[in-house]
């Protein structure tokens, strides 16, 4: 059973989002919030797997409550609900600690396989949306020390793994590719997320280009 949140600040929204998840066998509403700060107490008390994060919220918006999420080391996945893609919040919101990103007008079967797909560990990173995102709102490479010695000490596989993950690429995609199975491709996988101290994959990737492995505009 997937134990959901829904942080919104509108109620109708609230509802509609309980009304889908409620015919589902296999998902459980455990809790609503209808700001940031509520929800950050609710999570804390619900123990929920997935939460559905709205950005626009008042007292404090999606962005700082995902931030505060990740830095209690919450269990629970981040799903922002946006009402258009390239905006600058969700970037913001997958640095935070996001696993992804949704619009808040995607089909009911949509809205499920992505919490079904956060659920199980993988971010939501959709191949051409999040790339054309982190694209138009990445930084120029940071002078972050730390993180480019993190980036150095992947082997020419894990590094070779992180940029076909920039692109969007699919385990499976990856395994292709490289002649491999899927399982090494998620033995890589952990390994480098490992090395860099990357909650998932999309956290890996905006990490990449801030570090400069990987170029805006490159492949």
């Amino acid at each position: 059973m997937t134990r959901v949140l829904i942080a919104d600040d509108q109620q109708l929204v609230r509802t509609g989002f309980r009304l889908i998840l409620d015919l589902e066998p296999d998902m459980e509403v455990v809790g609503e919030a209808a700001d940031g700060q509520e929800c950050v107490h609710a999570v804390a008390r619900d123990d929920p797997d997935v939460v559905l994060m709205d950005i626009r919220m008042p007292v404090l918006d999606g962005i700082q409550a995902t931030r505060r999420l990740t830095e209690a080391g919450s269990r629970a996945r981040v799903l922002v609900l946006t009402t258009f893609d390239l905006d600058e919040y969700v970037f913001e919101a997958l640095r935070a600690g996001a696993a992804g990103f949704l619009l808040k007008d995607a089909p009911r079967e949509q809205l499920l396989a992505a919490i079904r797909q956060v659920e199980a560990g993988d971010a939501l990173l959709a191949p051409t949306i999040t790339r054309r995102l982190i694209e138009r709102f990445v930084q120029a490479p940071l002078p972050d020390d730390a993180l480019r010695r993190r980036l150095a000490s992947l082997s020419p596989r894990e590094a070779e793994v992180l940029g076909l993950v920039a692109q969007g690429r699919t385990n499976a995609e990856i395994a292709a590719e490289l002649f491999v199975t899927d399982a090494t491709v998620k033995t890589h996988i952990a390994r480098m997320l490992a090395k860099l101290g990357a909650r998932d994959r999309i956290q890996a990737v905006v990490m990449a280009y801030e570090g400069g492995f990987v170029q805006p505009g490159r492949r």
